[in-house]
């Protein structure tokens, strides 16, 4: 397609675009379950968790209400809880920590790759102690985090590895697609997610038969045959619904993961030349899915962009483009989590990622012109700084 004489701007997401191609084969298979009259755990749920279960590399799958749920049922069949401890990344979103709360454990934040942006391997050690129970590593945006020294690690220790899969399906890692390393791994279908819903669903996957047997009965009150229940569970089952629109979608997953890489690729040609950008990298063996292309705009060093983040997302909301900081706050210094006691510059790396980081429209109906038109008004942006009397700042020793 070529690019439009006009074009009105781009936006961050594009879910309607999307509904345009599987609209059709969404509304055929909600359409049946409504007129099926079965609308929780039933035929098509099954299927999804099959389905989903076979793309993670896993003989198990249990289907819940959504990806926080996933998380908290997931260190619940773990018997994770009070007094308890996981190590888990503080630049993430909240729900991951948010879940390790819930249980009444202790959230351990550890640092980040500043590359990747996931788990640093070599900060783990310190990290344990008697009271570790897990460790959740998140394959945030998209890439895998470095899982063959985190499973080393929980081997020597004795620990157990959830995954946090929600934004990274159908990523790989060595070969392995992410969801197969961990003892479990959960997964979000929110609507913005690579593979979502029209609202709030989740999934466990796993290769423990009895881990997959608990958590069917946790998501179900605890509840193994019905009206007999064998401990105290939640409600968090998959309704028929959001299982449709999902099984709809899933034939479409590995050719929507494919155009993001090709997306990908253009931001990555069209930024060659743009000064104080740094944009994401693939690590060697690794396969990436791009639920986000998150850029950092640098500001430090002699490389600092013109603008910061903020004001660049600014400049782009006004000419109709659109970008999200995808973390402002990392989880340690969050306010729902200062009873832990951390401090600013205890994760020097997370913190300067979170002052630096802006995702940029991606989606998979996206076409060349979009791609150009973003970085281009970037640049414009950034010119009109340097002929404003921007100087850059002086050399100096990044915390990374």
């Amino acid at each position: 397609m070529s690019t439009p004489s006009n074009p009105k701007g781009v936006p961050l997401l594009d879910l309607k675009a999307q509904y345009e191609q599987v609209g059709p084969q969404i509304e055929q298979l909600a359409l049946s379950v409504l007129r099926s009259g079965h609308y929780i755990l039933g035929a098509v749920g099954k299927q999804l968790e099959e389905s989903v279960a076979e793309i993670c590399g896993t003989k198990y799958g249990v289907g819940v209400a959504n990806g926080t749920d996933a998380l908290e049922l997931a260190l619940w069949a773990a018997n994770v809880g009070p007094g308890d401890e996981v190590i888990t990344p503080s630049f993430t979103f909240a729900a991951t920590a948010e879940a390790i709360a819930m249980r009444g454990a202790r959230p351990v934040f550890i640092e980040v790759d500043p590359v990747t942006f996931n788990i640093d391997p070599e900060a783990i050690k310190s990290l344990v102690n008697a009271k570790t129970r897990a460790i959740i590593p998140v394959h945030l945006y998209g890439q895998s985090a470095d899982m063959e020294p985190i499973m080393a690690f929980a081997e020597r220790f004795g620990l157990k590895v959830i995954e946090d899969n929600a934004q990274a399906i159908g990523a790989t890692y060595k070969g392995k697609p992410t969801g197969s390393f961990g003892h479990m791994s959960c997964i979000s279908f929110y609507p913005t997610k690579n593979l979502g819903a029209a609202g709030d669903a989740g999934m466990i996957v796993t290769d423990d038969a009895e881990l997959a047997d608990r958590l069917r009965a946790l998501r179900a009150h605890g509840m193994r045959t019905r009206y007999y229940h064998d401990e105290v569970g939640i409600n968090s089952r998959l309704d028929e619904i959001q299982a449709a629109v999902l099984m709809a979608k899933l034939p479409h997953l590995k050719e929507w993961n494919e155009k993001r890489n090709e997306i990908a690729k253009w931001y990555a040609q069209a930024f060659k030349n743009v000064q104080g950008i740094i944009i994401p990298q693939v690590a060697l063996r690794r396969s990436h899915v791009w639920h986000q292309y998150t850029i950092r705009v640098a500001s430090t060093g002699a490389g600092r962009a013109a603008i910061n983040r903020d004001d660049l997302a600014k400049e782009l909301a006004a000419r109709g483009i659109g970008s999200m900081c995808y973390y402002p706050v990392p989880c340690h210094l969050q306010k729902a989590f200062s009873q832990y006691g951390y401090r600013r510059g205890d994760l020097p790396v997370s913190e300067l990622l979170a002052g630096e980081v802006l995702s940029l429209p991606m989606y998979p109906e996206m076409q060349e012109w979009h791609v150009k038109t973003v970085v281009g008004a970037i640049q414009e942006i950034i010119n009109a700084r340097m002929v404003a009397g921007f100087v850059p700042a002086p050399s100096v020793v990044a915390p990374i």
